[in-house]
């Protein structure tokens, strides 16, 4: 009896042990759900696909969820109110964790709370970009051209947008205040409708992201007058920052990766090692580069230092361009 009585302890222990370690594996081989607050196709999305696809042999299956609209909001509070187990993360980005908390009377998530920073993926820099025949016709050929020609001639320039509140919009505003000219603002629904109406002279100058806007510049259509980075940008060595005109000028755009508030330390730190792993590959910063976006992969300290700063900066800027949305 005392065999048999521990023969079936041990069986049970058996069993106890085997359905603990099939319920960790299929955890293990649950996918993770990486949250883009944006449309598919665009440079925020591409990049995140080409790490999804390089992490697979170390995290598994991370299946990409676009969930745009609200200027990122709904996908970002999508995020922030996931169970915190690293089987959802998303996107951060100058938008939805700098800039949106200002610019919306309301919003559904603290971007200063709600989420555990995993790692900076990349800075784009920003490009003043005008239509190469309205530059010509008008022989601006720089920052402080365009400043002069403005002066002359009040209220006859016009730039383009993605939306109020948008990058675009933050940096017009910006620069308008600095050089103290003006010129008429206008909105369209998303960074493509903004170019366009560059590309057919509808408008005089953009502020676009420079992975959009770099084709056209490279075909000649838009003429990159600075970049808005402190400094040259490595993809435009010969285009100046408007900070050499206007000092101090800083706006670019940077997206980077989060989980939910909570979700353990150990766990954070996985994903940062496998993802950062993947931005350091040599084929992911040939990826990137041909987008003209440059990896950074850093710690989930030095992420959340940055978004911080980020937060508190553009608390300043989007109060003083009056922007609002709502």
């Amino acid at each position: 009896m005392k065999t048999r009585h521990f023969l079936l302890t041990l069986l049970a222990g058996v069993a106890a042990l085997l359905g603990t370690s099939q319920a960790m594996a299929q955890q293990q081989q649950r996918p993770i759900r990486l949250v883009v607050p944006y449309a598919a196709g665009g440079p925020i999305d591409n990049t995140a696909r080409i790490l999804a696809e390089r992490v697979k042999d170390t995290l598994g299956p991370v299946i990409i969820d676009n969930k745009p609209g609200a200027g990122g909001n709904i996908g970002a509070d999508i995020v922030a109110k996931a169970p915190a187990d690293g089987l959802t993360i998303g996107i951060a980005a100058t938008a939805t964790n700098a800039v949106n908390p200002w610019l919306y009377s309301k919003i559904p998530f603290n971007a200063a709370t709600d989420f555990a920073p995993i790692t900076q993926m990349v800075r784009v820099p920003n490009v003043l970009v005008m239509n190469a025949d309205t530059a010509r016709r008008l022989n601006i050929n720089s920052v402080a051209d365009l400043i002069r020609y403005a002066k002359a001639n009040p209220a006859k320039l016009n730039y383009a947008s993605g939306g109020n509140g948008s990058a675009g919009h933050l940096a017009g505003e910006l620069f308008k205040k600095e050089a103290g000219i003006f010129a008429v603002h206008i909105p369209y629904n998303g960074g493509n409708p903004a170019q366009l109406a560059l590309l057919s002279g509808q408008v005089d100058f953009n502020f676009d992201n420079l992975a959009t806007a770099a084709p056209n510049i490279r075909s000649g259509k838009l003429k990159a007058i600075a970049v808005t980075t402190l400094k040259r940008s490595s993809a435009l060595p010969d285009v100046p920052p408007v900070a050499d005109t206007l000092k101090g000028f800083s706006i670019d755009t940077w997206w980077g990766l989060v989980a939910p508030a909570g979700t353990p330390h150990e766990v954070v730190v996985k994903l940062n090692q496998a993802f950062v792993a993947a931005l350091n590959a040599p084929e992911t910063k040939t990826r990137f580069a041909s987008m003209l976006a440059e990896p950074v992969g850093n710690s989930p300290e030095q992420f959340g230092s940055f978004m911080k700063s980020e937060l508190a900066k553009y608390e300043k800027v989007v109060k003083a361009t009056g922007a609002k949305v709502d």
